[in-house]
């Protein structure tokens, strides 16, 4: 199997190590804190970052963060479910470290390319993917073409009936801070955006998803370009593939944040009657973000998913 090079984390690894260990610690993870490897892949004319959580020969895991995010919005759940799943978290193109697309070409079908890329280079099959958000999108457009290859498929916050007002307020958000003098004030704003997160799990987060400039700015690891995909058209093709979604073999569960102001429990539900093989399952005290804002419940419920539908998981000591 390819692992891929190693690459410099974001903080190094003492300071990774103090914020990942306040974060289990804030979320109620009692496990064993050790740092994911940092990796990536090159493929023409883009390089990908992941994060390999480690406990080779686990059934693999793999996590797709949603838009303006990157792969460390999994840390606590991966680290929650290392001991029995093998997990990876990829930092999709124009986010986190991973490379921005010359083109800007931040289409389904560009980042299917990458997953498929991926998948291929860590020479998986049968595995679980996970996504959230955009990531959902991301890994339900990989099922649609693929889903001989999944041993399961879980969608967090994502559908096709997204409140456009929730979405609006996330994106301004995203904006409105694409760049700012410092730190502090960069975590004063994701404080007012999302008032249920402890701020000092905020400020970790902030850590991972910018970087200082030359000039003493920050700003975003993300390439607002995205924005500039012709959404109306991308919308049109998932519709017409979440139509088709009874098509998807493999088990698929669908993950609702109980406070989220973009995706609703009746959305979430209907979308999983129209699986072959759907569940719906509630995370609490969580909006869209369901990963930050409550990662010990998201990874229990993925845990009793996955023990069904990856049962081989359990049985690993």
């Amino acid at each position: 199997m390819n692992i891929g090079q190693a690459r410099k984390p974001v903080l190094n690894p003492a300071e990774e190590l103090e914020h990942l260990t306040l974060a289990a610690k804030i979320s109620g993870i009692d496990a064993e804190i050790v740092l994911p490897g940092s990796r990536e892949l090159a493929r023409p004319g883009m390089r990908l970052h992941y994060l390999d959580w480690g406990k080779a020969g686990r059934p693999p895991v793999v996590f797709l963060h949603g838009a303006a995010l990157n792969a460390h919005t999994w840390d606590v759940v991966c680290l929650s479910l290392r001991q029995q799943y093998h997990c990876h978290a990829l930092d999709q193109r124009g986010h986190g470290e991973s490379s921005w697309a010359q083109d800007a070409d931040y289409s389904g079908d560009a980042h299917r390319g990458d997953l498929e890329a991926f998948v291929d280079y860590l020479e998986l099959d049968r595995f679980v993917l996970v996504g959230h958000s955009m990531g959902g999108f991301n890994a339900f457009n990989y099922a649609f073409h693929h889903s001989h290859r999944l041993a399961a498929l879980v969608l967090v916050d994502a559908g096709p009936s997204m409140l456009a007002k929730g979405a609006k307020r996330i994106l301004d958000f995203v904006t409105e801070t694409a760049e700012l003098d410092s730190l502090d004030h960069i975590i004063q704003k994701a404080i007012e955006f999302n008032p249920r997160r402890d701020p000092r799990l905020l400020r970790r987060s902030v850590l991972h998803n910018f970087r200082q400039n030359s000039n003493g700015k920050w700003t975003r690891k993300t390439d607002l370009r995205m924005w500039q995909v012709n959404r109306a058209q991308e919308r049109e093709r998932l519709q017409q593939r979440f139509q088709q979604a009874h098509q998807i073999s493999c088990p698929t569960l669908i993950i609702q944040g109980g406070l989220s102001e973009v995706f609703t429990s009746d959305d979430a539900q209907q979308l999983a009657q129209q699986f072959s093989n759907g569940q719906y399952a509630q995370v609490g005290e969580a909006g869209h973000t369901v990963q930050g804002d409550n990662p010990r419940a998201l990874a229990q419920v993925l845990s009793d998913f996955l023990g069904k539908a990856h049962p081989e998981g359990i049985k690993q000591t």
